[in-house]
């Protein structure tokens, strides 16, 4: 029985040296051995590498989900970023809209601005030329007034030279015609008059 248990037992854990295989062939004179790493037999490597296998799988498994947690963080931090742009995008856009229609509006107030002060211009100018005609008339009539005043002083002048000229002539005429008796004559008719 123990053959049978030897048998059926895996090969892992026989701790019998390792067997000499000959190879037939070559006359059976070369002995060929197992290679062994570290003293462990070809199976006994594969055994241990699959035992590092499965803790790296397990450790990157363990690892992946902490990777995977701090990619979902950052994935949450992006889309909250991306929201954030959005709402800045949005904010910025409503902005955009609102000046351009304050631009808009300033534009339609500057020009009712110029239209009316083109209005206010061309009554002032009316008004000014208005008021140069009046000026000009008013001048005119004082000019003319001053001229009529200077003429009349004139014609009272020669009319008070003339009198004085006409007294003078008058007084030289009557004194030399005029005697006592023709005063006394004079003064009679005079008084009987009154």
């Amino acid at each position: 029985m123990a053959n049978s248990t030897t048998a059926q037992a895996p090969e892992v854990f026989a701790t019998d040296a390792p067997k000499v295989f000959t190879e037939a062939g070559h006359g059976g004179a070369g002995v060929h051995a197992e290679p062994e790493l570290w003293g462990l037999a070809p199976f006994q490597i594969v055994s241990v590498s699959m035992l590092v296998l499965f803790a790296i799988a397990l450790f990157v498994g363990k690892a992946h989900k902490g990777i995977a947690g701090g990619l979902d963080s950052k994935i949450a931090a992006i889309k909250e970023q991306l929201e954030e742009a959005k709402e800045l995008r949005a904010e910025a856009e409503a902005l955009r809209k609102e000046y351009a229609d304050k631009i808009a509006s300033a534009e339609k107030d500057a020009e009712a601005m110029l239209v009316k002060a083109q209005a206010e211009a061309d009554s002032l100018f009316e008004k000014a030329e208005a008021d140069t005609k009046d000026m000009v008339e008013r001048r005119k009539r004082m000019a003319e007034d001053k001229i009529a005043a200077a003429e009349r002083e004139a014609v009272q002048d020669v009319r008070n030279r003339a009198a004085s000229a006409a007294t003078g002539a008058s007084r030289k005429l009557i004194a030399e015609k005029h005697d006592a008796e023709a005063d006394k004559a004079l003064t009679d008719t005079v008084i009987a008059g009154i």
